[in-house]
């Protein structure tokens, strides 16, 4: 139960009230002490904190029709109470126990500006304050920033790119679907722009970082993990948009044990400026794709699928001689163009487990499970259990060694 403080003393004696506040992610219930004297701000207050990645603006309820009311205002909001206490007292003059008030949260878009080039955007960089750098690579540097107006904590992707002011707009033309994105298992992604030849994609900040850093991850951790990155491409996927990148640092984690994936090639100019700026061949890209065939749905199943393995392998990877260690990364990924991939070495996972990647990185791509068939996996139905307290316990003592270390000079 979330206790909602209320920014004025009570000053008369009101029955309380519970409020149920609608989530994508599960309901949580605010208790209301002093129904008269609740504010439109207090309860936007309580719900940005249960919802702190969202841009609430307003919430809706709905009235004894099933139609949506949009609150904004404290005068729509009483006229919202008004309406409750109408509906408490008939049901319990009809022998009912009350329901608590539902609302359901509206996520509202930072308004638009324009940048020298005409293109509308949310943020600026005037606006940013850069804390620290959270890591580099081909792609870009990524910075954990400060928005000032929004006064919140983003991560901002700096990718510098030698491209005309006309590929410029096309490619902020093409981002605009991001907007559109509204999965739990996605990145939230509040802006982007250009300075000179740098574009700067501003999203939302995750405290756990990405997967890539994590050693020593445990099945029952990982299993969930690998439940929400299906989720998450499944999504992408009904919005026929391929991630195109995915691979272990794409996966984000926080302390709440939410995973996110972030870095998906929604802008096609993006994706081809990017390459022609930065050479190279991502290791966990799929046999396919690296022969120069086309890609589709199938080679970002071969991605989960060796982009897991890895994960998994780190922590033998020390004691391990074995062709999949010794190859894993560049090498192996080459190595599969031509041959079957290697075997799992025998008593070293579960077999659900074994199985799923086995599936994912079939060699033909049409032998690999369908979008709608991963869901159904024995490994992923297994862990498919929402529980997020596991993974957030995980993060929350990663996080805390990894400190730990630090101090003490390992790291």
């Amino acid at each position: 139960m979330l206790l909602l403080v209320l920014s004025n003393a009570c000053t008369m004696d009101t029955e309380a009230i519970v409020i149920r506040i609608k989530t994508p992610v599960g309901d949580m219930d605010s208790s209301v002490d002093c129904p008269s004297l609740l504010s439109f701000n207090d309860l936007l207050v309580a719900i940005r904190d249960v919802m702190p990645e969202a841009t609430i603006t307003a919430f809706e309820y709905e009235d004894e029709v099933g139609d949506r009311i949009t609150v904004r205002s404290d005068e729509e909001l009483k006229a919202m109470l008004s309406y409750y206490c109408n509906t408490v007292m008939e049901q319990r003059m009809n022998g009912l126990l009350p329901e608590p008030l539902q609302i359901f949260p509206r996520a509202g878009k930072t308004p638009g500006i324009r940048n020298i080039h005409g293109l509308k955007v949310g943020i600026n960089e005037q606006d940013i304050q850069y804390q620290e750098q959270l890591g580099h690579g081909n792609g870009g540097t990524v910075y954990k920033a400060y928005h000032l107006l929004g006064k919140r904590v983003l991560a901002v992707k700096v990718i510098p790119l030698d491209i005309t002011a006309e590929l410029q707009k096309q490619i902020m033309s093409e981002l605009e679907i991001l907007y559109k994105c509204d999965s739990p298992y996605i990145i939230t992604f509040y802006s982007a722009f250009f300075v000179e030849n740098r574009i700067s994609i501003c999203t939302e900040f995750m405290d756990g970082g990405s997967l890539d850093v994590y050693r020593r991850i445990p099945e029952h951790v990982l299993g969930r993990i690998a439940v929400a990155v299906v989720k998450g491409l499944t999504y992408l996927w009904s919005l026929k948009i391929l991630h195109r990148d995915v691979k272990p640092s794409n996966m984000l984690v926080n302390t709440r044990g939410q995973v996110k994936l972030c870095d998906f090639g929604v802008s096609t100019q993006l994706v081809n400026s990017i390459a022609k700026t930065y050479v190279g061949t991502n290791a966990y890209m799929a046999p396919e794709r690296i022969s120069g065939e086309q890609y589709g749905i199938h080679s970002d199943v071969w991605s989960v699928g060796i982009s897991f393995m890895e994960v998994k392998f780190r922590k033998i990877q020390k004691n391990q001689g074995s062709l999949m260690v010794i190859c894993f990364l560049m090498e192996f990924s080459l190595y599969c163009v031509f041959q079957d991939p290697p075997v799992f070495p025998v008593g070293q996972f579960s077999d659900k487990f074994v199985n799923f990647i086995t599936q994912c990185m079939r060699k033909q791509p049409k032998e690999r499970p369908a979008p709608n068939n991963l869901m159904d996996h024995h490994f992923i139905m297994q862990y498919d259990d929402g529980n997020t307290e596991v993974v957030s316990m995980w993060v929350c003592r990663s996080l805390e060694d990894r400190k730990s270390q630090q101090a003490q000079g390992l790291m």
